[in-house]
C-alpha cells in the first residue's frame, strides 16, 4: 500500500467535506474544488501553503505532533481520524512501527483467554484482529457466527462474509450500516498496520470481488469501534438486538475482546437462550428442529439477496 497515495487521499477527502461557512470563512462565488482551499487549510492549520501543498501530496514524514494537531483541528478529525492521521504518519517516517502480528491461521488462544470466553454463558464473546479474522470465540459466538464459520477458507473473517456471501444480507437487517463500519476498520487497521501482508491480500480480495467494497474504500472513512448496539436477525432464532463493547486487550496488542449482551428480560434475551440451547444440542450431535420452530417468525423475511 502506496503510504503517500493514501496520505493525499485522506486530506484530500477530508478537506472537500468542509463547507467553508462551517468555519466561518465565506463561500465567495468562484470556487472550484469542494470543500476548501489548500490555502484556507493552510491557515486555519497554521502552516505555509507551500508545507500545506507538500504534506498533502503526500510527503508527511517528519511532521511534528504539533503540525499533525494543527491539521487535525482544521479539517475538523474526530479522535478516529486524528489517530489514523498520525499512524500515516508514523508509518511514513524513516523507522515506521510495525505492530507485532499473529498469523492468523496458526495463532491460538492461550488456556486462560480461552477459560474467559468459555465462562461468558449468556451472549457472544470473541476475539478478532484488526483484519476482522474470528480467532477465538466461546460457544455461543459460534453458534451466533455459524455463517461465518461456514464459509470456505480459515480463519473464519467477518469482512469476507460481509462482501462475499449473499447470506449477510439477510442476517445483517441493515446491510449497509454494517459494511461502512466493516470498511471503516479494516482502513483504521490499514493505516495502524501498513505492513501486514495478510491485510493487504484481503483488501485486493474484496477490492476485486466487490464493488460495494471498492466504493466504501475510496470514502477513506475511519473509526474506532468499541460500543453500540447492533441488530442481527439469525436464521434459527431471528432478529437480536444486542449491546456490544468491545475491549482492547493489553496482552495481545492489536486484538479486540468482543462481547455481545441483550437487554435482561427482553425477547432478545430470550432468543439468545434459544440460541444457547441450539448450541448445545448441535455439540451433542442433536437437532435444532424445536428451537428454529419456537423462534418468532423472523426467518424468511430477510433482505432479499442481491443488490
Amino acid at each position: 500500500m502506496d503510504n503517500r497515495s493514501e496520505v493525499r487521499e485522506f486530506l484530500t477527502s477530508r478537506r472537500a467535506r468542509i463547507a467553508p461557512h462551517e468555519v466561518g470563512l465565506p463561500a465567495g462565488t468562484n470556487r472550484r474544488v469542494a470543500g476548501l482551499r489548500r490555502s484556507e487549510v493552510a491557515v486555519l492549520a497554521g502552516v505555509s501553503v507551500e508545507y500545506y501543498t507538500r504534506l498533502e501530496r503526500g510527503a508527511i514524514s517528519g511532521a511534528s505532533p504539533a503540525v499533525l494537531e494543527g491539521l487535525a483541528k482544521a479539517l475538523r478529525l474526530d479522535d478516529a481520524e486524528r489517530a489514523h492521521l498520525f499512524d500515516l504518519a508514523h508509518a511514513a517516517g524513516p523507522v515506521a512501527r510495525r505492530p507485532k502480528r499473529r498469523n492468523p491461521t496458526t495463532w491460538t488462544a492461550h488456556p486462560s483467554l480461552q477459560w474467559v470466553l468459555d465462562s461468558v454463558t449468556t451472549g457472544p464473546a470473541f476475539v478478532r484482529n484488526g483484519r476482522m479474522d474470528l480467532l477465538a470465540a466461546n460457544a455461543l459466538a459460534r453458534a451466533f457466527y455459524s455463517l461465518v464459520y461456514d464459509m470456505p477458507g480459515q480463519p473464519p473473517n467477518l469482512a469476507r462474509f460481509t462482501f462475499l456471501d449473499d447470506r449477510a444480507l439477510d442476517f445483517y437487517p441493515d446491510w449497509d450500516a454494517f459494511a461502512e463500519v466493516t470498511v471503516a476498520i479494516l482502513r483504521t487497521e490499514a493505516g495502524r498496520d501498513p505492513h501486514n501482508k495478510d491485510l493487504h491480500d484481503l483488501i485486493g480480495e474484496l477490492s476485486t470481488r466487490s464493488e460495494e467494497f471498492r466504493t466504501l474504500w475510496g470514502a477513506h472513512d475511519v473509526r474506532h469501534h468499541g460500543t453500540g448496539f447492533k441488530t442481527f436477525r439469525h436464521a434459527v432464532v431471528g432478529e437480536l438486538t444486542l449491546a456490544f463493547e468491545g475491549l482492547e486487550m493489553a496482552a495481545e496488542r492489536g486484538l479486540t475482546l468482543t462481547i455481545y449482551t441483550a437487554e435482561p428480560g427482553s425477547p432478545s434475551a430470550e432468543r439468545l437462550q434459544l440460541l444457547a440451547s441450539w448450541a448445545a444440542e448441535e455439540h451433542a450431535g442433536g437437532t435444532s428442529s424445536h428451537v428454529a420452530s419456537s423462534s418468532t417468525g423472523d426467518e424468511g423475511q430477510g433482505r432479499e439477496p442481491g443488490r
